[in-house]
């Protein structure tokens, strides 16, 4: 049982706040092959992730990829570790810290703001613990994975309610989905490219390249081919570009089954053959940088065209917590958190706090410890 459910259950003299979660994928706590298993048999075992029957993925997933695996993701993970941790991590955390300061100055004591990873530390369990003992009488959940997908959105939508079906006290609660045809996170994306071509050039194509998913999900109903699809559409007509001039692609492929296409590796090393030297990836699903973009992109697949005859590659890095990043997701949030109080341009905050304080004595005069 978390302590908040018991010790700190509640305060009277905390005024009610709004408490945003952002959460992530996640990652292991280092770059060892102990701590990668740890992280995988979690992340591995949602049947979000793998809808394989369980008796048989656990004997699958215990005898054979926990014993193979994690080795090999450790050496991947080892090579964009920073001295701060993992780069996923830190890009959060440096979310998180920015927007907190943004709605500090434009919402001074109402908001809090906390990072949970559905998989690994910070734990989504924990990053709630924090916001009700911080005063958050209402929540808003935000993924940051712009497309939804039943692997991605759904997991976080699971275990965000799992753990406050085991709360006495549920906050109001609201959920964003996803926002992958938000026009300001598809201008923020287009600044962010412009800068980027403004700074080092542009090359002969951009790749658009997407976190894949098993094809069955999109014949399922997941709609997250068709939201990759408008997020790339969008960009493109924002950039300008002519349908030669760009293409999507799916990576991060797992397993032996068919994913959703066209392959990211596979285009990468058949693009100089069609006369490619330069191309620019982008990966507009990802709002911050993670091994899937560091590692996979960025080392993996660059050294992919460079060895097919390609002879420039770049990686325009993700959004993390630019300005136009952090500005978009507060107007997200903001528009998502309408009605509640906290936000409304004329409520009364000090009068909230005082109301708070003559609570807290009322209680206390009934017999209250807090």
């Amino acid at each position: 049982m978390s302590r908040y459910q018991g010790e700190f259950a509640f305060r009277h003299d905390l005024p009610a706040k709004l408490g945003v979660l952002l959460v992530n994928l996640g990652s292991p706590d280092e770059p060892t092959p102990a701590a990668v298993r740890r992280y995988l048999k979690e992340f591995l075992w949602d049947p979000r992730i793998v809808e394989i029957p369980r008796p048989l993925w656990w004997l699958i997933l215990n005898l054979v990829v926990l014993n193979v695996r994690p080795r090999k993701s450790a050496a991947a993970y080892a090579s964009i570790w920073t001295e701060a941790g993992s780069p996923l991590l830190v890009n959060a955390n440096k979310q998180a810290e920015r927007l907190a300061q943004a709605f500090e100055q434009r919402y001074p004591g109402m908001v809090e703001v906390a990072v949970g990873m559905r998989y690994g530390n910070p734990s989504i369990e924990s990053a709630l613990d924090s916001l009700h003992a911080a005063g958050a009488r209402r929540l808003l959940v935000l993924p940051l994975y712009p497309q939804y997908s039943a692997t991605s959105t759904g997991s976080v939508f699971d275990e965000v309610t799992d753990v406050l079906r085991r709360r006495r006290w549920v906050p109001e609660f609201r959920f964003i989905s996803h926002y992958h045809d938000d026009p300001e996170y598809i201008d923020a994306l287009a600044n962010h490219i412009r800068a980027y071509w403004e700074a080092h050039g542009r090359g002969d194509k951009l790749l658009l390249s997407f976190h894949g998913i098993p094809k069955r999900c999109l014949r399922q109903g997941d709609p997250y081919f068709c939201e990759c699809q408008k997020t790339a559409r969008l960009l493109a007509r924002a950039l300008e570009l002519s349908d030669d001039e760009w293409m999507l692609t799916f990576q991060s492929r797992f397993g032996r089954e068919e994913w959703l296409k066209p392959y990211t590796e596979a285009t990468l090393r058949g693009l100089p053959k069609s006369g490619v030297k330069r191309v620019d990836v982008a990966c507009p699903g990802f709002s911050a940088d993670c091994l899937e973009t560091l590692e996979e992109i960025a080392e993996t697949n660059r050294d992919v065209f460079l060895r097919a005859g390609g002879e420039s590659f770049h990686y325009i890095p993700a959004l993390n917590a630019s300005d136009a990043h952090i500005a978009f997701l507060q107007s997200l949030i903001e528009w998502h958190a309408q009605g509640w109080p906290e936000l409304a341009e004329d409520f009364d905050r000090e009068s909230a706090k005082q109301l708070a304080r003559e609570s807290q004595q009322r209680a206390k005069a009934l017999g209250a410890e807090q």
